[in-house]
């Protein structure tokens, strides 16, 4: 399923009182808040226009996932329990930090009121005017662009702000060698006064490992630095109850470039978990540990960490920028994710020009008896993957285009993924030379049931640059099917399936899953469970009863297109049935017409 950003805009004291914990907010002041998942490439990252990569209690609201950070697709694996930048500096001899996210701190940057403030999306190669920003032009394969700043809410408790807007984009790839990292660009702009001695840190509270419910498997987490790298890196300590995680995640940063490196002081401290240590509360005390200049040794207990990499100082005089980058970098193991952070090396040095894949093919398609047919011919109107160019591929190839690749799933629109085909360009030095097909059809499918299938395409190598074929984004694509037969006229064949339903059965283990959980989880639970109503007319209601004739359960189908309706077993006072036989009634809405079955349920 792919996650798509909320949008919430918030006026007035009242609501502010309830989301922020009852901080006292100035009446009529107002916040437009939103945040997105960053879902093209590899890593799974939440992204939010307060700067936090978590969803803070301000966010919790609209928030429907479980996973901040996940690497890899699928793994439920979790990387991050906070994450966001600091600004401290000196004003008027006093010390003043403001964070987007810590332990011992309110959120205390928000982004303004506009519909504007919200988070744009662009991708690569696409210009757009941002009223902040005219004329932005999409440097990854999904750009996030959003603004915050840390006077639009005042009457934070114990803070003071600086006056600074901060412009944050982020940056992901769907392809090798940059799929495995999320970028992050900080624009900080100060508004209301100079800043003297500024020092930028960045907190991480790293929580490594599986996720399952609740948070032990954040507890066996330590922290590591790199001094050479400038980067932090939260580990997770093999075994345990979330096992052995297949990633570490680091932060490394980048200070601006026209700033000499000798004239920084780097900061690295870690903070032990299960309550041991945090960040002190107090802007003097936090901004004193940012500028000390200390590398604390390497964390040796696994019992859960958070770190910071800060970095200064810097003068910003009103209305000027500092600019700098941090990388937040994954891999398979800590050597995955150090030649990561090489590629990240070459990424900067190149000013994030490197070649790029092609847009995403237009796909359609027409779902049939046990079959779905796919379509992705380029009409009027849609962006023909065959025609992109691309001005950052050394080897000057006018259309880097070369095929398309054909994938399915029976799990979810995020994979895991099955390749049905690759038809690539005939007549040159790369790939199979299978020749273009626009079409595709897959028979021998199950009726009513979810597929999930993806069409990419995919670029000729660089070979001039020895950069790989780019591919676009298999999860950006995906369409759910659900192959099955046109309602009938009428009732007269309503059937049950399973029948009888068995709990002896594994029914979530099937190939596709007749039962499967949410997608914010991986293990299946009782609410799961799943009976289906078949050969359905277009406008009718289903009555469940037991055996002594007590309603069950009532469920109304309206829907032109399919004709079956799905049951989890739990009655409409939200209790699960028990075993017994059921009956049912199914009434036609069109013609009045009835029809009375009865099924089994042996749990």
């Amino acid at each position: 399923m792919e996650m798509k950003g909320s949008f919430l805009k918030i006026v007035g004291t009242s609501a502010l009182i309830i989301l922020l914990g009852g901080i006292p907010l100035r009446a009529q002041q107002e916040v437009t808040l939103d945040w997105k998942m960053h879902d093209v490439g590899k890593v799974r990252q939440f992204v939010s226009n307060i700067g936090s990569l978590w969803p803070t209690w301000v966010l919790y609201s609209s928030w429907t996932g479980l996973i901040y950070c996940e690497f890899p697709p699928n793994s439920f694996e979790e990387h991050v329990g906070e994450g966001g930048i600091w600004v401290g500096a000196i004003v008027e001899g006093d010390s003043l930090v403001s964070v987007t996210t810590s332990w011992n701190s309110a959120v205390e940057f928000y982004p303004g009121p506009e519909p504007y403030d919200s988070i744009w999306v662009v991708e690569k190669g696409d210009t757009v005017d941002i009223p902040y920003w005219p004329g932005y032009v999409g440097l990854s394969d999904q750009d996030f662009v959003c603004r915050y700043s840390d006077y639009h809410v005042t009457n934070i408790a114990q803070h003071v702000p600086l006056g600074i807007d901060v412009i944050q984009v982020s940056y992901a790839w769907s392809s090798p060698p940059l799929d495995e990292m999320i970028v992050y660009r900080y624009y900080i702009i100060p508004q209301k006064q100079d800043l003297h001695q500024v020092y930028i840190a960045y907190w991480l509270d790293g929580n490594v490992g599986y996720r399952g419910q609740g948070w032990d498997f954040a507890l066996d987490d330590y922290s590591i630095y790199f001094e050479d790298l400038h980067m932090g890196v939260s580990m997770d300590n093999p075994g345990g109850v979330d096992g052995t995680a297949y990633s570490p995640i680091g932060i490394r940063v980048y200070p601006p470039p026209d700033v000499p490196a000798d004239s920084l002081r780097w900061t690295f401290n870690w903070y032990p978990g299960q309550g041991m240590g945090a960040p002190p509360a107090r802007d003097g005390l936090r901004y004193a540990q940012m500028a000390a200049g200390n590398i604390m040794q390497n964390q040796g207990q696994p019992i859960g960490s958070q770190f910071i990499v800060a970095v200064g100082p810097f003068d910003i005089a009103l209305g000027d920028t500092l600019k700098l980058i941090i990388g937040e970098i994954l891999g398979e193991g800590l050597p995955g994710l150090l030649s990561n952070a090489e590629r990240l090396d070459w990424l900067i040095e190149n000013d994030f020009h490197v070649p790029s894949p092609p847009p995403r093919p237009p796909i359609r398609f027409e779902t049939k008896n046990h079959a779905v047919t796919l379509r992705w011919d380029a009409r009027e109107g849609d962006v023909n993957p065959e025609t992109y160019q691309d001005p950052y591929r050394a080897d000057s190839v006018s259309q880097p285009f070369e095929g398309y690749r054909i994938y399915k799933s029976t799990r979810s629109a995020t994979g895991p993924w099955t390749l049905l085909g690759e038809y690539d360009l005939p007549n040159n030095e790369f790939g199979n030379n299978t020749g273009l097909i626009h079409e595709y059809t897959d028979v021998g499918l199950l009726n009513n049931l979810e597929y999930f299938y993806t069409v990419t395409a995919f670029s000729k190598p660089d070979t001039v640059a020895d950069f790989p074929s780019q591919e676009s984004s298999l999860n950006k694509n995906a369409v759910k099917v659900i192959p099955g037969t046109e309602p009938p006229k009428t009732v007269g064949k309503v059937a049950v399936v399973p029948n009888p339903y068995r709990g002896d059965i594994a029914y979530n283990s099937f190939n596709p899953p007749w039962e499967k959980p949410d997608p914010t989880r991986d293990r299946w639970m009782e609410q799961d469970r799943r009976i289906q109503f078949i050969n359905l007319p277009a406008r009718c209601e289903i009555k469940i009863y037991t055996l002594a004739g007590d309603l069950v359960m009532t469920i109304q189908h309206n829907n032109p297109n399919i004709g079956y309706e799905d049951w989890n077993l739990t009655s409409y006072v939200g209790q699960a049935v028990s075993s017994g036989l059921y009956l049912f009634t199914v009434k036609d809405l069109n013609t009045g017409k009835v029809q009375v079955g009865k099924f089994v349920i042996i749990k």
